[in-house]
């Protein structure tokens, strides 16, 4: 009887720590924010579950809206600094802010 006694003790809080953190890491999302094209590319742009980053998907414009990426960029701090990135790279675009973007 001690021993079942312990086992409850010990096992169950673990057990319910573990399930609640495995829930809360399943609610954690990405959020898209934005869609749009520019040259002979499309993107959606994509927010981190705190929006403190973004990120850019792109597609070549002709390709299926269910196919993978043509490409996902690294995080920005803006999602200002996410569309120049954009303009600049695959939209065509010369604007001001173009040539610091590699």
């Amino acid at each position: 009887m001690k021993f079942i006694q312990t086992l409850k003790v010990a096992v169950i809080p673990v057990l319910s720590v573990l399930s609640l953190l495995s829930a809360s890491n399943k609610v954690l999302a990405d959020y898209l924010n934005n869609q749009g094209s520019g040259g002979d590319y499309r993107y959606e742009l994509w927010s981190t579950d705190d929006n403190i980053r973004y990120y850019l998907k792109v597609w070549l414009y002709e390709a299926s809206p269910n196919s993978d990426p043509y490409t996902t960029t690294r995080r920005f701090p803006s999602t200002r600094e996410a569309l120049i990135y954009f303009d600049c790279k695959y939209g065509g675009k010369n604007l001001p802010e173009c040539p610091n973007v590699q």
